[in-house]
């Protein structure tokens, strides 16, 4: 076993934390209000190559793994900058489509994600489906060489900046079950037949999240990733990422959270010493200290176990359960620790309190993932 970072971890660790801290968290919560996105941001991050760290070579990637990726991810929410569209873009759909696509697909699209010019939402949450994705109504129908795609998404990230959508869609059904018999698309997002609405969210990001309206969109048939009908298997494979890259995130919002706390607690006094030598203060934020690193120590395991073509399901799901509770407490006793201070603008923790609280329920709620410990894990009977 090997528990220390490497030097090319390192590196990478403190590349993205020097990029990302000159931007800072006044700058995403400005462009966040302003309705604005951070593109400067982002295409620094571009033109760095660490948007497209877990990009194969050949398409001018990096290479790595989504262990790189969720280092990435991480930093940036350590300074303060927690972009949705990372879990997202890079990680779900560069995945999937490097994964299944042909190869001409991936010399399409792979060297868009590689240089951090292509962003692609993904769409598989629909208002009456939730987390059962076998309910999927959004259907698409082969009409010649095309299909037609007809049906609503829900909570689509970033669909106002990203060029394409990867939908995931009905195209029959299990006759003996009745189950949805699903397939991903991507789709152009400026197709004819395609209407958005934002959704009003306490979140404060650049990233808005919309409801879309799918109304006979004309999508070419080589636009099918994977093979046909198969695609719950396909997704499940993209969804691992998503949640190493959410605990990722959420690691980087705790501490975030906790070097907030801990410059304060050394700093302001009361009574003549620093609030942060009572233990009032001290401990609850070293319990937090103590839960935030066992997450991420778990986050790391499943990277690993993804990258190198083992079982990560239980591993990435612990890690995201984990790095979510953790990452909320840490920021409630950031805010407790600051006192009144804590809900001030000025001190940058109460306006992160939607994105960490969001990491409970999605990409997958804190409910699912216990009923998949319990299943899975401990083999206990399933009670859906």
């Amino acid at each position: 076993m090997e528990f220390s970072i490497s030097d090319e971890h390192k590196l990478l660790q403190e590349a993205v934390g020097s990029i990302a801290s000159k931007y800072g968290h006044d700058y995403f919560v400005a462009k966040a209000h302003a309705g604005e996105k951070a593109d400067e941001l982002w295409d620094e991050m571009a033109r760095g190559g660490f948007l497209g760290v877990n990009v194969p070579e050949e398409f001018g990637g990096g290479g790595m793994g989504i262990t790189e990726l969720a280092l990435v991810a991480e930093e940036l929410a350590a300074q303060g900058c927690p972009l949705l569209l990372i879990v997202v873009s890079p990680a779900i759909c560069a995945t999937l489509i490097n994964r299944f696509g042909t190869q001409g697909q991936r010399e399409r699209w792979l060297p868009g994600f590689a240089n951090g010019e292509r962003k692609m939402a993904f769409a598989i949450t629909e208002p009456d489906a939730g987390s059962n994705s076998h309910n999927i109504s959004t259907v698409a129908v082969r009409d010649g060489d095309v299909y037609r795609l007809r049906g609503t998404k829900y909570y689509i990230s970033g669909a106002d900046e990203a060029g394409e959508v990867l939908v995931v869609t009905r195209t029959g059904a299990d006759e003996a079950s009745g189950k949805g018999k699903l397939s991903l698309f991507v789709v152009d997002l400026d197709s004819p037949g395609i209407d958005r609405s934002v959704i009003p969210v306490e979140i404060t990001a650049p990233e808005k999240q919309f409801t879309l309206f799918f109304d006979d969109v004309e999508v070419p048939a080589d636009r099918l990733i994977g093979t046909e009908g198969d695609g719950l298997r396909q997704v499940f494979m993209g969804l691992n990422p998503e949640r190493i890259l959410s605990a990722a995130m959420a690691a980087g919002i705790g501490r975030y959270a906790l070097r907030k706390a801990s410059e304060y607690g050394r700093d302001r006094r009361v009574w003549g010493m620093p609030v942060g030598a009572h233990q009032g203060i001290s401990h609850p934020l070293a319990i937090c200290k103590v839960n935030l690193e066992l997450a991420r120590l778990m986050n790391l395991k499943a990277s690993w176990l993804y990258d190198n073509d083992q079982d990560a399901g239980e591993a990435a799901n612990m890690a995201k359960y984990a790095a979510a509770e953790a990452a909320i407490a840490a920021l409630d006793q950031a805010i407790q620790t600051h006192g009144g201070n804590g809900m001030s603008t000025e001190y940058g923790l109460a306006d992160m309190w939607g994105m960490a609280r969001l990491l409970r329920i999605a990409p997958v709620s804190r409910e699912m993932i216990l009923n998949f410990v319990a299943q899975h894990s401990l083999e206990l009977p399933k009670s859906y």
